[in-house]
């Protein structure tokens, strides 16, 4: 038999996780009919190997399997190998990926499949190490078994069975949709109430950690922001303190853990441990967007300003090291680099080029400490960071928590409060200097749009709270987008910019998150241009992945919706339900919908949005806490939400400082002119034929800025003092 592959393909692709491949004496091909077409020629399965550039497990399988001549050689002659990159083509990822959570029970990165040349998986898993370990069975054992089963016709005829059910079951989760009723009467479908929210977050109370904060009591935990924001609507409505704790809790578990970077601001994937102590170190542009949204959320709330600043700290790191110099947003950093100087020697390195080591960027030594700083101030921030002799993590080094208050600190060192913290933010400042010397960890940089989306959302609703160069920023990010991923001429928004390379096309969560995203511009600037472009994004979300047939909105295109479509090799149109690392897209996109629906005069925006969390309201009920967003988004659909039209030349800055400090959960804010002339005109920009009504008839009254403020689809009297707007609100709770 001819070997399937002759060459590496992977120096051809742009991505920089394919890139880390390239060399590999694997013959990887990347995803698509070619490589399928390879496998049916040569009658062989396909390898398919997800993961993503700063992904620690993937860097590790790779050095111990992919870059070993033996284990290619296995893949190259028995199998074609493909490599994809999970943020460029998160289609294949969640299609792949749930087959594994339906087969073994979990899932994660690397994920590795064994495929029939149709593309339909017989064998899954995630990492393997090379030589069995600990109950697992070695890479190459399990390949070369595989290739043996595979060309006995008996074991093929079985690994093919296989195969098909594997693909059924998962395509009847992934395009689940109920069975319409066969008399056609959909009269008894009824949305999912506003009270699912408060069943969800009585789950999350159920689930709370009360020690340490999060959810779960043992290993690994994710921040969850979902779960934060449900609990703070719910403590909102209902006044329940239990619900407060828990968002307040964990809020606090995160933020003095060392998942937030002490030194440098901003969050790492998630911790190891119950504690929040030890992250993997991987820093992910949307773990870094929405966990300042509900930072903000939680200042809102409490009034607490340690919130305001993890949120200020974390969106200065975005700007600081993931911010195209042109205003987009870059992807992750890596979990690994080299070891600075100080720890050179010690095992990490053979002599030559020191190994990359994950968190080596960002732990420390208290000699390291002692060779930035002088006492009090390093013995300050040793015992600050619990920095000690022993570490808390590899190599005798730590991760910087927040092991003393400052109040501690003071008592301790017999300093008074306001000079201990004064010497905190002179000492942290030396260590984030001395910090920037060491090697850095490499960047992604990858400008997707839908994580983009995220972040320009963050730095939106950032602007009311901590300043207007935040909102700046969120529209700077807005126009790089649209200028380098949207066509103005065919309405087709491309997944990804890449130092100039586009590729396409853009899934329902590029679309909807980027259109939340220009909303929250509009709302945030009082420009209309940002909300042009968000009804032209809900107009292809409705027009492209929307099924009024089925009542959902699925993950991908209607097939021949896009000129770029063709992949024939994926065996389900997905759609995405819960809420994982980043939000359910098809919540968001209901959600979006919903309150873009104000600025439409047909409501077929609203139709949208309710026909979608009717269809899956069984699915929402049974499990409202996996399903937040759609939760969300069935609330806005049922109560219409808080709108508020502020009719005014530009809004006011004591406006825009009152509309920050309080807790107006999911609140759109509506700008328009203050006259109809100038509505007009706006109208006229928007190829609007009428206003909408969330702008009709809502004058300024007197030539004042006047606040029109609505909830539950009933509205306040025009008012020119918007704490009278906002105190009509308050008295209807």
């Amino acid at each position: 038999m001819t070997q399937p592959t002759e060459r590496n393909r992977l120096d051809e692709e742009a991505s920089p996780y394919l890139q880390q491949h390239a060399d590999n004496p694997v013959n990887w091909q990347p995803w698509g009919d070619e490589a399928f077409e390879r496998a049916r020629e040569h009658d062989v399965p396909v390898f398919v190997s997800i993961g993503y550039s700063s992904c620690h497990w993937c860097h590790v399988m790779a050095e111990e399997s992919f870059e070993d001549e033996g284990i290619a050689e296995v893949l190259n002659e028995e199998f074609v190998p493909v490599k994809v990159d999970r943020e460029e083509r998160p289609d294949v990822d969640s299609t792949f990926m749930t087959v594994s959570q339906l087969v073994t029970g979990g899932g994660g990165w690397p994920l590795s499949a064994w495929c029939t040349p149709e593309g339909k998986p017989f064998y899954v898993g995630t990492y393997f190490p090379p030589e069995p370990r600990r109950n697992q069975p070695g890479f190459r054992d399990l390949c070369e078994r595989i290739a043996d089963s595979w060309a006995d016709p008996e074991q093929r005829e079985e690994m093919e069975r296989r195969a098909e059910q594997w693909a059924t079951s998962a395509r009847d989760e992934l395009e689940s949709v109920p069975e319409a009723d066969p008399a056609g009467d959909a009269s008894d479908a009824e949305p999912p109430g506003a009270d699912l929210l408060d069943e969800a977050a009585a789950a999350a109370i159920r689930g709370y950690d009360d020690e340490y904060g999060g959810f779960g009591s043992g290993g690994a935990k994710f921040p969850m922001p979902g779960r934060i924001d449900l609990l703070m609507r719910a403590y909102a409505r209902t006044g329940r303190d239990a619900a407060l704790t828990a968002a307040t809790g964990t809020l606090d578990g995160m933020a003095r853990g060392g998942m937030y970077d002490q030194i440098g601001g901003g969050f790492h994937r998630y911790a190891t441990d119950r504690r929040w102590t030890v992250p993997h170190f991987e820093k992910m542009l949307y773990d870094n967007a929405e966990l300042p949204l509900v930072y903000l959320d939680g200042y809102r709330l409490t009034g607490d300003p340690a919130y305001a600043r993890v949120a200020s700290e974390t969106l200065g790191f975005l700007d600081r090291e993931l911010r195209h110099d042109e205003g987009g947003f870059f992807s992750t950093l890596d979990a690994r680099s080299a070891p600075p100087e100080s720890r050179r020697g010690d095992g990490s390195d053979d002599g030559g080029e020191p190994a990359d080591v994950e968190g080596a960027f960002y732990v420390w030594t208290p000699a390291e400490v002692d060779a930035v700083l002088d006492d009090p101030a390093a013995s300050l921030a040793k015992d600050r960071y619990g920095i000690e002799s022993g570490g808390n993590f590899e190599r005798g080094t730590t991760v910087p928590t927040i092991a003393a208050s400052v109040e501690e600190l003071a008592d301790e060192h017999d300093l008074a409060v306001d000079e201990v913290r004064e010497r905190l933010t002179e000492a942290r400042t030396a260590l984030f200097e001395a910090r920037e010397s060491r090697p850095r960890p490499a960047r992604d940089e990858k400008v997707l749009a839908s994580w983009n989306g995220r972040a320009i959302s963050a730095f939106a609703n950032a602007g009311d709270v901590l300043g207007e160069s935040y909102a700046e920023i969120a529209r700077e990010a807005l126009e790089f987008c649209r200028d380098r991923l949207y066509d103005e001429a065919s309405g087709e928004l491309a997944r990804r910019w890449l130092d100039g390379d586009v590729r396409g096309p853009g899934y329902l969560d590029d679309h909807a998150f980027l259109a939340r995203g220009a909303l929250d511009v509009y709302a945030a600037t009082g420009d209309p241009e940002p909300l042009g472009f968000a009804l032209e994004l809900a107009e292809t979300i409705v027009s492209d992945f929307y099924d009024a047939d089925d009542g959902t909105i699925y993950f991908t295109r209607e097939p021949g919706k896009s000129a770029d479509e063709g992949d024939d090799a994926l065996f389900a149109r997905p759609q995405e339900f819960t809420d994982r690392s980043t939000p359910s897209s098809l919540g968001v996109a209901a959600e979006t919908l919903a309150l873009l629906d104000g600025f439409r005069t047909d409501r077929e925006f609203a139709a949208v949005a309710e026909a979608v969390v009717t269809t899956h309201a069984d699915r929402i009920r049974a499990s409202p806490l996996e399903h937040v967003s759609l939760v969300r988004a069935a609330e806005r659909v049922e109560t219409g939400g808080i709108e508020a039209t502020i009719a005014a030349d530009a809004v006011p800055d004591a406006w825009r400082e009152t509309l920050g400090e309080r807790y107006l959960p999911g609140a759109l804010v509506a700008p328009r002119p203050p006259t109809e002339g100038g509505l007009d005109a706006w109208l006229g920009r928007l190829d609007m034929d009428e206003a909408p009504p969330i702008w009709a008839g809502r004058d300024a009254v007197d030539g004042e800025p006047t606040a029109y403020v609505c909830e539950g689809r009933t509205c306040s009297p025009p008012e020119t003092d918007l704490d009278a707007a906002l105190a009509w609100l308050a008295e209807r709770r």
